[in-house]
């Protein structure tokens, strides 16, 4: 057999392992890497983990995903090896949140998983945390959530029309993993924040809802910028009750802005809660009256619709292009659990 034709006979054979993916329900709708077991032991060599241990589950249903199980269906989601501590520390944070044990992935709302990663090893990876970073082209930042959102798909049959929910869903759900843009924040990184040594590796992550633009390069005058923030954050369309939440990915411009007018990162979090404000009356023309109702962030004035600041997560993220921001919904009323979790990297 000739080299083209040996080519030919490997592609035929894959592209026939990609359509056998396709019919046994395993993929999110994007063709998957095949796997052999082979190249299952070369993901479990780059953990020190277990084969055996499991990463995440779903109580509910009763099911449960071993590392094995996880690296197995990175694999099919196009990580390389050296991707799956990143995942198994990604599944560690998720499974800190409440909304993912309690049924979060089969939610009406349709969420999708937002990994945040810190330290030296997005640049070993290739993890962007720059221009684009909540968009597509890195193959790092598709392939560990998409790996995630797998595991989802074949471990625990959560799937769409079927196990799950979702009324629309979010765009983001095949791939939502950013890297935190340490190099130009003018605070501590979000790891650092929660607890972790500086220049640690680690993950943090939440379910999201969704994702809303700030777009302000008119003001130079901080509070401005806050203002337009809260006006986002306070939006009613994401109210269910008194319940809402909100987190923000800073761009680089804001973020600098604002530290430059004398807010840390705390003071940040401490004014939107404050600012981020409905009247009883606004939220009964939206049809959201609260009478009745009590809790925190409501008195006899309105609604401050994210009442606790520590529930405001907040990572800098993004290019220099212009000055936006993103404001993010974490799915769950409960509070996100504010933890970071080092990577674990098998030693050489």
């Amino acid at each position: 057999m000739t080299a083209l034709a040996e080519d030919a006979d490997r592609l035929h054979h894959a592209r026939a392992a990609i359509e056998h993916a396709y019919e046994q329900g395993w993929t999110d709708g994007l063709p998957i890497v095949p796997v052999t077991a082979e190249v299952v032991e070369e993901f479990l060599a780059a953990t020190p983990r277990a084969r055996d241990e499991v990463v995440a589950a779903v109580p509910h249903l009763g099911r449960e995903c071993t590392v094995e199980q996880a690296a197995i269906n990175a694999a099919m989601a196009g990580c390389r090896p050296e991707y799956l501590p990143v995942v198994l520390a990604a599944w560690d944070a998720l499974m800190r949140q409440r909304v993912v044990t309690g049924g979060g992935w089969q939610s009406t709302s349709g969420p999708a998983p937002l990994i945040v990663v810190n330290g030296p090893i997005r640049a070993e990876l290739g993890i962007n945390s720059a221009g684009g970073v909540l968009g597509p082209g890195f193959r790092a930042n598709a392939t560990i959530a998409r790996a995630v959102g797998l595991v989802v798909r074949n471990v625990f049959g959560i799937r769409p029309q079927e196990l799950e929910q979702s009324t629309q869903g979010i765009p983001g759900r095949f791939t939502l993993c950013i890297g935190e843009n340490e190099e130009e924040s003018p605070w501590e990184p979000l790891a650092t924040e929660l607890g972790l040594e500086p220049e640690t590796d680690a993950v943090s992550a939440m379910l999201l809802r969704t994702c809303e633009f700030i777009d302000n390069r008119h003001t130079s005058d901080p509070e401005q910028v806050l203002w337009d923030i809260a006006d986002t954050v306070a939006r009613t369309g994401a109210a269910i009750g008194r319940h809402s939440s909100a987190g923000l990915v800073l761009g680089v411009e804001h973020a600098q802005m604002l530290a430059a007018g004398g807010f840390s990162k705390a003071e940040v979090q401490r004014w939107i809660s404050e600012h981020a404000f409905r009247t009883h009356k606004e939220m009964q023309l939206a049809g959201k009256s609260l009478a009745g109702q009590e809790g925190p962030g409501l008195d006899e004035h309105g609604l401050h619709v994210v009442p606790d600041p520590d529930q405001i997560p907040i990572v800098v993220a993004g290019a220099r292009n212009a000055a936006m921001s993103m404001v993010v919904r974490p799915f769950g009323f409960g509070g996100w659990s504010r933890t970071a979790h080092p990577i674990r990297q098998k030693e050489a």
